[in-house]
């Protein structure tokens, strides 16, 4: 199942944090992920948990890709949301590209998307729907991300994961703020 279709924010953080092996990346992982091979080189050619966990991530970018399809193709987008929608789309594809080019630095092989997923299309009837699910989708990914900036080791690793969660946590302020909803619903995240 889809770590952004879990029940609960928790529930995703825990299916994210159980495929991905515990999110520990090398030394080299960290540099080309900073697209520093240099600095790569030096710390070795990386470990197969460095790619599991990679490809762990591409896989849930190359989801939130199809999804994003998914919502533009429903024809049920009005234009400014539906830009809105592609800007995300294409930052999850500037994601997906970078993870894909690490994995392949590290000496490993990409996954590659579905070719389907189970989303819940017969239940988007309406822009607003389509909505829901998308900040569904973002609230899934913040809530994977939370679970995984404390496990890092390199406090590097941890800042560019913060930094990914703190993208994600803009898309999903801004789908709640589009659906009319308060943007920061809480002052913490869980």
């Amino acid at each position: 199942m889809s770590f952004f279709l879990m029940p609960t924010p928790v529930a995703a953080r825990r299916l994210f944090l159980g495929r991905s092996g515990g999110l520990v990346l090398s030394g080299a992982a960290i540099a080309l992920l900073a697209g520093n091979d240099a600095l790569a080189a030096k710390h070795g050619s990386g470990k197969a948990g460095d790619i599991q966990i990679l490809n762990t991530a591409l896989g849930a970018e190359l989801e939130a890709i199809a999804a994003y399809q998914v919502g533009a193709e429903s024809k049920l987008l009005e234009k400014p949301v539906l830009d809105l929608a592609v800007t995300f789309q294409g930052q999850h594809k500037e994601h997906a590209d970078l993870l894909s080019t690490t994995i392949q630095k590290l000496g490993g092989k990409a996954v590659v998307a579905r070719d389907k997923y189970n989303f819940p299309v017969d239940q988007l009837k309406t822009q607003a729907d389509v909505l829901k699910f998308a900040a569904q989708l973002e609230q899934g990914a913040v809530s994977a991300y939370l679970g995984a900036v404390p496990l890092f080791g390199n406090r590097d690793l941890a800042k560019a994961s913060a930094s990914i969660l703190g993208d994600e946590a803009m898309h999903w302020a801004i789908l709640r703020q589009a659906l009319g909803l308060p943007s920061v619903p809480s002052a913490f995240m869980s």
